[in-house]
This record gives C-alpha cells, structure tokens and sequence, in this order.
C-alpha cells in the first residue's frame, strides 16, 4: 500500500513540556542502522526512526538509553542481542514472561535473555503499558489481507540487523518487546495509551546490539491510525530520568 509522505525534513513536536531530557545531538538521517562498530561518545545522541522503518544501533554495558514516542499511540516493535555471542543470546520474551510471572516489568525489573541472564534494566517509564506476547507483524500476514508489499516489523528488522550477521531474513528475528503496545487477553483492539513525549528508558547489563521497528502496523485503527515517527536517544547519563 501506498504510506503517507512522511518527510525527515518534518517539524517535529515539541515533547519539552511533557518529559525532562537532556541536551541532545539529533541524526535526522534516515539511515536504517547505525556501522556495525560505532565510535562511542558521552553526549547523547537522538535518532529518528522514519515511520513504518527499523533502526539498528549498540549500547554498552552500563549505558542508558530511551524509545521515546514523538506523536502519541504508536508502537515500537524492540529486540536486542548480545555482542561477542554470534547473535545466539539474545532478549527473550519467554524467559521475561517466566521470571514475571507475565508482567510487565515495572520500574526497577528486568528483561531477561534465552541464556537465563538479566540484559535490561527498566529505569523509568512514563506508559507502563507495553506487551510481551504478539510477535512481529510479518510479511505473509499483509499478504494474506492482500496488502503484499506492505512494510512489516518482522523485515524491519532483519532489513537492519543484516549488517551486524542476523541470518535467515525475516524469519532470523527473534519475539520482540512491544512497547506501547496496549493488548490486554490478547485484545485485538486500537488500545493506544502512549502520548506524544512519553518513553522508556532503560539500563544496559551488558554490551548488545539493539533494534527497534517504528510498527508499521496502520489497520482497524491502530497506532492512531496514521503511523508517525519515533525516537531512539543513546548515551543518556544516569542521573537522567
């Protein structure tokens, strides 16, 4: 299907009354991932993931970082890995389920990896409402309600992801972290509850490869009907949030 024309060059809301935030380094580009080995810097830095497009990017052990919603109701599709482990330990939604008892983790919990290992510490939220239990939308699934050459999150994020070794396409991504997503008992329903300004902002445990897809999702009214941009922000001090 045809998107609407959301250009980079857009005016973006102004989200400083609604959250506090440090002074930032803004990449408009609409680059879909970050060099496999960026250099690392102590000033935060604000990526802008273009609507219904993935973004690739890595965080160091002790590093803060946020996904923050620009617009308000839409959901970010999050995985993550951890480096130096060939892409085989990685953020697990089951093993999170299991030691939550299927919460969703509050300020202070954790999301675990399939090795049994903490990697993320939730350190602020201003949602508290995300999901932990729909895959990613994939490409077969537009298919078969006949938007074929629909973007999905599935190939978001294998499409950034390649560059770092993920192998297998679409089918080498892995459960993702739903964030913002609003399905309590699996509701099917436009549900959003995120508001223009609102993130997540979490604690590495250790060195990982992140991704996260700017759901691309617009059906039955979803993400608010009309998908928006969204922002990753990097190298938050922690005394922030």
């Amino acid at each position: 299907m045809v998107f609407p024309d959301f250009s980079p060059m857009m005016e973006f809301p102004d989200v400083s009354k609604t959250m506090e935030f440090p002074a930032l380094h803004t990449n408009h580009s609409t680059t879909s991932h970050d060099t496999p080995h960026p250099k690392t810097s102590s000033v935060p830095q604000t990526h802008i993931i273009p609507a219904a497009h993935g973004h690739a990017f890595t965080v160091k052990k002790g590093e803060h970082f946020r996904i923050v919603d620009l617009y308000g109701e839409q959901v970010v599709d999050f995985a993550a890995w951890v480096q130096h482990t060939d892409l085989i330990e990685k953020l697990s939604m089951a093993y999170t389920r299991y030691h939550l008892a299927g919460a969703t983790p509050a300020i202070g919990e954790y999301l675990w990896t399939n090795r049994d290992e903490p990697l993320l510490q939730v350190m602020a939220d201003t949602v508290k409402v995300h999901d932990m239990t729909f895959m990613s939308c994939f490409p077969e699934m537009y298919a078969a309600a006949g938007l074929p050459k629909h973007r999905s999150c599935a190939e978001n994020m294998a499409e950034v992801m390649a560059p770092y070794g993920l192998r297998g396409g679409h089918l080498g991504v892995t459960d993702p972290f739903n964030i913002f997503q609003n399905t309590p008992n699996y509701a099917l329903k436009p549900l959003g509850s995120s508001k223009p300004g609102d993130y997540i902002e979490f604690k590495a445990l250790r060195d990982c490869i992140c991704a996260a897809s700017c759901c691309p999702y617009d059906l039955k009214g979803f993400n608010g009907g009309k998908i928006t941009d969204v922002a990753v922000v990097t190298g938050i001090p922690a005394a922030v949030g």
